[in-house]
């Protein structure tokens, strides 16, 4: 597989603070790759880093492509001017001679009707989609989203995943997003990397997420673990011990075989609840461990 983004070892430290440790991650071509962590976990450091807004202190990264967007923190923006304007510097600033696909841009991103308002009159919605527009200005290979849709009502939302696919798709920019709406970044996002505490906890794919929400288990409280794991070793389920008395069964298991398996075994069923199937489920199913 060809990786357009790789790190080893990233490591950035603030005084007493450790911001990121040892982060190792592998972003593959032609990906949508999701970055989820709470605040404060080390996904914004992380970013700054591979934009070279930040130096890390210990470790290497290695992008293998040209040109790189980015939109993290606050959109800059020239006020006075208007959406056109301010593609039109960053077009400069990248050393493209050729304006022909600035509108191009503005209509992508959903600005075509205020394309001629001095940025100063936007919405803040309106200044994220800006933001966003300069990010991708010259269709670069790699484009880094902090918080993309942050501040958008429902529709700007779908008019960001949208254009995010479509660029994807029809133009294979590799895209690495942040963003706290799960649900949201689950739709369009092709791999994931989930950190906290500065931590990279885990890398996989969307195809091996399904796989793994697919796989049917429920949760379970019983006053006898070791009676009912005899008897769910002897019916051959598989399963894996939480707790002290909680554990995690696999299967087609409804409340009533529950009750059954744990009535046969002699204990008694104190809870019952079908594990979350969602991303952000997944996430604190890991946080926990």
């Amino acid at each position: 597989m060809d990786y357009i983004l790789t790190t080893d070892a990233l490591t950035k430290r603030y005084r007493k603070h450790e911001a990121l440790k040892d982060v190792s991650i592998k972003v593959p071509k032609g990906s949508i790759f999701g970055l989820i962590g709470k605040n404060g976990a080390g996904k914004t450091t992380l970013m700054r880093i591979i934009t070279g807004l930040q130096e890390q202190n210990k470790g290497t990264f290695r992008i293998e492509c040209p040109n790189i967007g980015a939109l993290i923190d606050t959109p800059a923006y020239y006020r006075t001017l208007n959406a056109y304007e301010n593609l039109k510097i960053q077009y400069m600033n990248l050393g493209l001679t050729s304006y022909e696909t600035i509108p191009e841009i503005i209509d992508l991103v959903g600005l075509d009707i205020a394309g001629k308002k001095p940025v100063a009159s936007y919405s803040f919605g309106m200044r994220q989609r800006l933001g966003l527009a300069i990010a991708i200005c010259g269709f670069p290979d790699l484009v880094i989203l902090d918080e993309p849709v942050n501040g958008l009502d429902p529709q700007g939302i779908i008019v960001i995943r949208e254009l995010i696919l479509k660029l994807n798709k029809e133009r294979g920019m590799t895209f690495i997003i942040s963003s706290h709406l799960l649900d949201e970044l689950a739709k369009v996002a092709t791999d994931f990397a989930f950190i906290d505490e500065g931590k990279i906890i885990k890398q996989i794919s969307a195809s091996e997420l399904h796989n793994s929400k697919n796989e049917k288990t429920v949760n379970a409280r019983v006053s006898d673990t070791s009676a009912l794991c005899k008897l769910l070793d002897d019916k051959g389920f598989e399963y894996e011990i939480k707790g002290e008395n909680d554990l995690t069964v696999r299967g087609e298991i409804t409340l009533t075989v529950m009750n059954e398996l744990a009535s046969e075994a002699g204990c008694e069923l104190l809870e019952f609840n079908f594990a979350d199937t969602s991303l952000e489920g997944y996430f604190i199913n890991l946080l926990e461990g």
